[in-house]
């Protein structure tokens, strides 16, 4: 009988954890160097070069790749020949794991999960519990998946109960077509069809974890089981939505599709989008001793990874930022900050918005300013802040129109598409919203000089910070007059009737 001792286990998740933060899949960075190299949309080809250049960073510098460091989920297949050397269930083993991974001096990783999800929403403080999911299984080994997933891309998973003659085709396009941008493409889109309601949605989030293999499989064509996930590879791209739903020629590397029997009244369909982090790592444990992380060779990393691509780019001194200057941009424009930048997201907003209804000020002036939604990573070593990357903007909307008629704000930065009210709010104020890119944290915090704290501390990731920034590199998603490069990028690009 095997035997798997508890540290074996522990130390190994642990490590996992810590491993995926920083290091791509190699078959993943060379989906996303094949999808760089054939992009034909400028905005859409930046955004991957930034995606390459921030992993290559996050290798070298052994720091998470995306500040949304996840919410961790855990699959293990235990074999029946084996016994775990503990007293403890396997949900303590492996929350004791996320702990030691995301509490770690060295590298720490920003704890996410809050409990009590219908009351204060109060932070874990060690990214605990993960999901578990066990199986038990033939053999005498313990096979283990590890993977954190990103706010963005979970907020973005859908399901539905198809009638057993409806297309899993049909409703694939039009639900990715709803999803917008906050999953942060180009990645992936799993499927699961059959089984019921909650096996669907497992099987349609294990499927990502499987080895892309859509380029050899165009090369050598499909088996009948594999023609479906051509079909909504070849559909989903021709959207147009693009990378960071610029518009673009590659919204995701690759389609899987896992399936189930299900009842004869039933076709459940569960659909997981996984963002352009894609952290996940597979191992075993037969006894010998913890699992090793080998880090990849930087060979793995395409050369474009040592390029930026911001000749075009305007500069934008933000202590000296009028209405004017913010009227004069244009959906689309590049552009590189410098100088003063606020910091806020869900929490403080909704702080703040409380506040002016009592008629209270604010503790932070925002009149003429620009607010980053963003939850840093804390900082290690001599670094200003860790890594740093946006938020989706969206969750913003429901405060925008009320932040921009009271406070004076003139624009805001974030991740994804804005809705449509906010947008009117953004024209009818004269102001802006913008973007950096989603997954690319570590490059936008090497932006960043200084970081200090002016308000709601309480909050921790959350507070309003004050950032100096020095050339950090934003889009023009929403200009003054209401275009959206959301709406644009996507229109111009889609090769499908509308």
């Amino acid at each position: 009988m095997t035997v798997v001792r508890e540290e074996d286990f522990v130390a190994s998740v642990a490590a996992a954890l810590q491993f995926i933060a920083c290091y791509h899949p190699a078959d993943f960075l060379k989906s996303l160097k094949a999808a760089y190299d054939r992009e034909e949309s400028p905005a859409a080809k930046d955004a991957i070069a930034q995606i390459l250049v921030n992993s290559r960073m996050a290798a070298i510098g052994r720091r998470p790749m995306c500040q949304d460091t996840g919410m961790v989920a855990v699959f293990v297949k235990a074999g029946v020949g084996v016994r775990f050397e503990t007293t403890r269930g396997l949900q303590d083993l492996v929350d004791e794991a996320v702990a030691r991974a995301y509490l770690d001096d060295e590298n720490p990783l920003r704890p996410t999960m809050v409990s009590d999800p219908l009351g204060d929403r109060k932070n874990t403080g060690d990214n605990g519990p993960a999901m578990l999911h066990v199986d038990l299984v033939a053999g005498d080994a313990v096979e283990v998946i590890v993977a954190a997933k990103g706010g963005g891309s979970e907020n973005k998973a859908r399901f539905a109960q198809l009638n057993p003659s409806a297309s899993v085709a049909e409703w694939v396009i039009q639900t990715v077509e709803t999803l917008g941008a906050g999953w942060c493409p180009p990645g992936m889109i799993g499927i699961g069809v059959g089984g019921s309601s909650d096996h669907a949605m497992l099987l349609a989030k294990e499927s990502l974890f499987e080895p892309i293999d859509m380029g050899e499989l165009l090369r050598r064509g499909p088996s009948t089981a594999e023609e479906l996930r051509i079909e909504l590879y070849e559909r989903i791209n021709a959207l147009g939505i693009g990378a960071q739903g610029l518009g673009g020629l590659t919204t995701v590397v690759d389609v899987k599709v896992k399936t189930a029997p299900t009842h004869a009244a039933s076709k459940p369909v569960g659909l997981v989008p996984q963002c352009a982090a894609n952290r996940h790592v597979r191992f075993t444990l037969d006894g010998s001793g913890p699992a090793r992380f080998d880090p990849p060779s930087l060979a793995d990393w395409p050369e474009i990874a040592l390029q930026r691509t911001a000749d075009a780019a305007k500069k934008v001194d933000l202590d000296a930022l009028s209405r004017a200057e913010v009227a004069s941009w244009k959906a689309g424009d590049r552009l590189l900050l410098s100088g003063k930048l606020l910091t806020g997201r869900d929490a403080p907003h909704k702080r703040m918005v409380e506040m002016m209804a009592r008629g209270e000020p604010l503790p932070v002036s925002l009149k003429g300013r620009v607010i980053y939604y963003v939850g840093p990573v804390k900082a290690v070593g001599d670094e200003a802040v860790g890594p740093a990357g946006p938020t989706t903007a969206t969750r913003m909307d429901m405060f925008t129109a009320e932040m921009l008629e009271n406070t004076g704000l003139f624009a805001m930065i974030g991740k994804a598409e804005r809705g449509p009210q906010a947008i009117e709010a953004i024209r009818r104020h004269g102001a802006a919203s913008l973007i950096a890119v989603g997954g690319a944290a570590i490059l936008v915090a090497k932006a960043i000089k200084s970081s200090k704290v002016l308000a709601f501390a309480d909050l921790g990731m959350e507070a309003i910070h004050e950032f100096d920034v020095e050339d950090m590199p934003v889009t023009v998603a929403v200009d003054a007059q209401g275009s959206s490069i959301h709406q644009l990028g996507p229109a111009l690009w889609r090769k499908v009737p509308a």
